[in-house]
């Protein structure tokens, strides 16, 4: 079973929509039959509202499912009300990216262009911090909070049981300076570091390439369960965006192969790093 609250609550949304489906009704008439909203199943079925257990005996036993299947699904709603390790730190995490963090906590692959920052999983602690202080309106210990978060996510990509991570980023990203010299010349370091890891590659768009097929920064985040398709990731200001339909993932999968073969290879990518960090020594 997957290991997040937020991928159970996700497969069992899954589960749920599938199993009406599979009986040929609509939200409306599930709900007319079990005396509740056509709204109230629609919730369930896009993870936008909790299930109780005794919702999914009620369920259940209208669709006429095996006991194995019931006690599975009601595992996953009781499962899927336990808080992750980053809902502990308050308005340094915005709910929205809440959900995010718990599905990059469960992917099996994590595809990720980054136009104009280096990707937070390969950032310093000075550079998030930077970040954080130049684009949120936080209190400093909320700040602290979120980037000990985004710290703390980088251990996804070092585990034994790292997915397979790859990372375009734009050059204009690695010479931006956030902060200062010092500061960036870190951050590049840190870039060699973390490409260093066996589950990591990362290749840099450079700015020669030419046209490429893509117009602002996305992730994409598949999972080890056939049943749990993969997602599209794009964030904002204030809100998030997630892709979850088979063309929307098609497309995105052709525009990452795209860039990735305008970016340069990982060991010419690694050499322009370490000469951008040169140049941030003098």
């Amino acid at each position: 079973m997957a290991g997040s609250p937020t991928a159970r609550r996700r497969r069992l949304s899954i589960e749920l929509k599938k199993l009406r489906e599979q009986s040929a009704l609509t939200c409306a008439q599930v709900g007319s039959a079990l005396d509740w909203s056509g709204s109230k199943v629609n919730r369930m079925e896009t993870g936008s509202g909790r299930v109780q257990p005794s919702d999914i005996d009620a369920l259940c036993r209208f669709y006429g499912t095996s006991d194995e299947l019931r006690e599975f699904l009601k595992a996953l709603a009781r499962q899927a009300k336990v808080r992750g390790w980053w809902q502990v730190h308050g308005a340094g995490v915005p709910e929205w990216f809440n959900i995010y963090i718990g599905l990059e906590q469960d992917a099996s692959t994590f595809r990720q262009y980054q136009c104009e920052l280096v990707p937070g999983l390969m950032q310093t602690q000075a550079y998030a911090s930077e970040l954080h202080r130049t684009s949120a309106h936080l209190a400093e210990e909320d700040i602290a909070r979120a980037v000990n978060v985004r710290m703390e996510r980088q251990a996804m990509i070092s585990r034994p049981e790292a997915p397979d991570a790859w990372f375009i980023v734009n050059e204009g990203a690695l010479r931006n300076v956030i902060g200062d010299r010092s500061l960036m010349r870190e951050q590049m370091e840190r870039l060699l570091d973390t490409v260093r890891l066996p589950a990591v590659t990362l290749q840099v768009l450079p700015f020669d390439s030419g046209t490429y097929p893509a117009t602002g920064s996305f992730t994409m985040l598949g999972f080890p369960a056939p049943e749990d398709p993969d997602i599209v990731y794009r964030d904002g200001i204030t809100d998030a965006v997630y892709l979850e339909g088979e063309h929307h993932v098609r497309e995105y999968t052709r525009a990452f192969d795209g860039l990735r073969a305008a970016a340069l290879s990982p060991q010419r990518s690694a050499q322009l790093i370490e000469s951008i960090s040169k140049e941030f020594t003098t």
